[in-house]
């Protein structure tokens, strides 16, 4: 869900490649024949299913980058990097098939549609699964998201070395959680909406209470992203009462940014309450998971309240923002919107306290068992 390093509100060219177009910029940067192509959601980039006629893993997500991003190749590299990176370390991470120079990406032109603009362009190895935006979440999944969060960011931060790795300090990036000051550039967006007083009081309370204590939580390098869609999972049981699932593939790199631990997991924990029929419970699961292998100190719990809340305030506020830039793709873009603002709205009305009691309770009683 990258929206590019300024700060400032920016149009993004979004690529508009057609299936054929796409087919073959397959066949002449990759060398590979296209059997079956299909256009797949996306938010600011344009991604493609393909099947090609090739020995071995035959299926893979063609991805261009929008024309901004793509202006940062060292950027790109570097999560391609931490993706193949992660695989080898044993996540479900996807890896790039190389282009036939045998570099893992390829810097295009959009087509005569698009005049001279750019697009990076790579081919990622297709990861199996359901998007957890397909399920009904249990604790169980919950818990292993929390786990996947911390162990992700731990190695990350703690043994990936790359040169590109420097381009990971985005100071100004939007989707960065530090950077919610930042929305007030982007709240004309929400026009009259009777969200905005809610919006502007988290940004408040962030930036007299959140960013005095960045100094104090703990720093690494963030996926950034870890919403119900970019997080693919299977079903290990044949139970339909109670299915047990893992964790199968490990979506968009695109906000990979260095942050804080406790970042990760209000992140992890903002995304899954969207699609829960019990929002407010689902924190206490994802927490008990990430701290069962990265506790939190005192100051980092305290502020998980304001980094959920604030983590909402930027998907919503930006989601508007970039359905102004584009209308015909608002319903993907608003995803989050249709259950996001009850979720702030209800957690603001619940109240730190209360809100945090059910998270921290729910976290320690899993110090006795695991699900």
């Amino acid at each position: 869900m990258s929206s590019g390093n300024d700060c400032q509100p920016q149009i993004l060219t979004k690529p508009a490649l057609g299936e054929r177009e796409a087919a073959e910029l397959v066949d002449r940067v990759f060398g590979l024949k296209v059997s079956w192509i299909r256009s797949l959601p996306s938010y600011d980039d344009q991604n493609f299913h393909v099947r090609v006629s090739a020995e071995g893993a035959d299926e893979y997500v063609l991805k261009i980058t929008n024309s901004e991003d793509s202006q940062e190749p060292d950027l790109i590299e570097a999560q391609t990097q931490a993706m193949m990176f992660l695989s080898a370390e044993g996540f479900p991470s996807a890896t790039p098939y190389l282009t036939k120079d045998g570099n893992i990406m390829s810097l295009e032109s959009g087509g005569t549609r698009l005049g001279s603009k750019k697009y990076v362009v790579r081919l990622l190895t297709y990861l199996p699964g359901t998007p957890v935006a397909k399920i009904t979440t249990n604790a169980q999944i919950l818990y292993e998201i929390g786990r996947l969060a911390a162990s992700m960011d731990k190695v990350l931060s703690e043994k990936f070395q790359h040169p590109s790795v420097k381009s990971l300090h985005r100071g100004q990036f939007i989707w960065n959680l530090a950077n919610v000051p930042l929305l007030d550039q982007y709240i004309y967006a929400l026009g009259q909406n009777k969200y905005c007083a809610v919006v502007e009081q988290v940004i408040e309370q962030f930036k007299g209470k959140v960013i005095p204590k960045l100094s104090s939580f703990r720093a690494c390098i963030n996926h950034g992203d870890l919403n119900d869609h970019n997080i693919l999972v299977d079903s290990s049981s044949a139970s339909l009462e109670n299915p047990q699932y893992r964790v199968s593939g490990i979506l968009d790199f695109s906000d990979m940014s260095y942050g804080y631990y406790v970042f990760e997991v209000a992140i992890a924990i903002m995304y899954m309450m969207i699609e829960s029929p019990d929002p407010l419970s689902v924190g206490g699961h994802v927490l008990a998971g990430f701290e069962s292998i990265l506790p939190l100190s005192a100051e980092e719990r305290g502020a998980l309240f304001l980094l959920v809340s604030g983590r909402f305030a930027q998907s919503l506020v930006i989601a508007a923002h970039t359905a102004l830039l584009y209308p015909e793709n608002k319903e993907y873009l608003t995803i989050t919107a249709k259950s996001g603002w009850k979720h702030l709205m209800t957690m603001f009305e619940v109240g730190q306290e209360a809100v945090e009691k059910m998270w921290f309770e729910t976290a320690l009683a899993y110090t006795d068992h695991t699900p």
